[in-house]
This record gives structure tokens, C-alpha cells and sequence, in this order.
């Protein structure tokens, strides 16, 4: 019978959690007042965030929507201090796996100590509307990915799921969005609309109209217990790579 040492089990399993190589630095904020919805990616042993604030950061790696579902110093969201973030593992490492190891990158790297919070906080549900949906599931090509547009109120997607729509629409619109649509698989679809910006003067249908007419959704104001990250402190300068 194998006997494992004490602690080298934890060590085995701490090992797993970081990457092969990973830089995470700080980068310039963007010109303008461009609406900056990065995501990032982590597909294929890789992930990548580009001038994302540290709420960008952790609500990937956590797989929250918006700001509403953080809460921290200012200085997270402001867009003042911003990162860039290229770690890399094996290339059959899990989505999950991947996320979890950012977690872990950005704990060790920024000093963090984090805690949850339940909070009854208002949010928009995106649900299916009552003739269906309006859009097509993809065909299955491991080389296609979500298609972003970064400008106005457009969203070209190819292989995008529902819970990615959700992200990017609170990203666009500044609300907590959530896909409750019950739909799994992933879609190709195109979807626009004026925002809701009271800097905005693009004429089109509201996010609202846009996404029943062109999508066959709609979104239903909701309210209820949302876990609640907190940031109880973050370095702003990250350790060396």
C-alpha cells in the first residue's frame, strides 16, 4: 500500500494550481473613452488579460458579471491601475483548472485576502422570450471562438454561450445581468442596439427591444441573494514574475 508523507499530498496539489509560466504586470489604461468588456480567454493551456482592471481580473477568474457582485477599495475598478496577465499550462488543462490557477496567480502575485458575502442585491435575468429563440446553435469547430466587439452597442458572436452574452451585455450596459435562460450550448448570433449611456447618441432600438426583436430574449428586472466577493486587500504593484 502507498503512504503519502504528511503534507506532500497538500504539496502535490498546491503544485497543480500554478501555471508553467505566468507574467502578470502592470499596463497603460486605454485612450479615450473607449467601454473596455475584456473578459479575457483561457482555452487551450493559455490564459490572457489585457489592460483589465483588477475587477476585470477577479470577476473572470470568478465568473461574476459586474461590479455590483465586488466590493473593495476604488482603486480596483477605477481603471487607474490596470494589468496584463499571459500564464500558461499544459495545453489539455481544464477551462475550470485554468480559472482556478488564476485565482491562485492573482492571490500570490497582488498579496490578496479575499471573503464571500450574500447580499439580496437587484438584477436583470436574461431569459428566453415566449416565441423562442431567434438564433442558431454553432457547428461544433474547435478552431472558432467568441467574436467581441469592443465599440457601440454590437455583439458579434461566434461559439458564445448564454452566460457569455450575459457578461458582455453587463459590461456594455453597467448592470448585473444574468443568464437565466436555462440554454447550454453555444450560439452564433448578432445583436444591436443604442446604449443606454446618457453620453450615447447612436440612434438604434433599446437593449430591451434589440433583444427580443433580434434574439428572441428578453430581460426581467429581479431580485435576490447574489454572492458578493470582497477585497479585504490588494497589493497595486504585483510581486515579480
Amino acid at each position: 500500500m502507498l503512504r503519502v508523507a504528511p503534507g506532500l499530498l497538500l504539496v502535490c496539489l498546491a503544485s497543480a494550481q500554478s501555471f508553467d509560466v505566468a507574467t502578470l504586470k502592470v499596463s497603460p489604461p486605454p485612450k479615450g473613452n473607449e467601454i473596455n468588456i475584456n473578459i479575457g480567454t483561457a482555452r487551450n493551456g493559455r490564459v490572457t488579460l489585457t489592460n483589465a482592471t483588477l475587477n476585470d481580473c477577479l470577476k473572470f477568474a470568478y465568473g461574476l458579471v459586474s461590479d455590483a457582485q465586488l466590493s473593495g477599495p476604488d482603486w480596483i475598478s477605477s481603471g487607474v491601475i490596470r494589468f496584463d496577465i499571459d500564464a500558461r499550462a499544459p495545453a489539455d488543462t481544464p477551462r475550470e483548472q485554468l480559472l482556478l490557477m488564476l485565482r491562485t496567480l492573482l492571490t500570490e502575485r497582488l498579496k490578496l485576502t479575499l471573503h464571500h458575502e450574500e447580499r439580496a442585491l437587484p438584477y436583470l435575468a436574461l431569459v428566453i422570450g415566449k416565441n423562442g429563440p431567434k438564433f442558431s446553435e454553432s457547428r461544433p469547430d474547435p478552431e472558432a471562438r467568441a467574436r467581441n466587439v469592443t465599440f457601440g452597442g454590437r455583439i458579434s458572436g461566434v461559439q458564445l454561450s448564454m452566460s457569455g452574452l450575459a457578461v458582455l451585455l453587463s459590461r456594455f450596459e453597467r448592470q448585473t445581468i444574468l443568464d437565466r435562460t436555462g440554454l447550454g450550448g453555444s450560439y452564433d448570433l448578432e445583436l444591436a442596439w443604442a446604449l443606454s449611456s446618457a453620453n450615447n447618441d447612436t440612434a438604434g432600438p433599446s437593449i430591451y427591444t434589440a433583444l427580443q426583436e433580434q434574439l428572441g430574449l428578453k430581460l426581467e428586472s429581479r431580485r435576490g441573494p447574489l454572492d458578493v466577493l470582497v477585497v479585504d486587500r490588494a497589493e497595486k504593484a504585483p510581486a515579480e514574475n
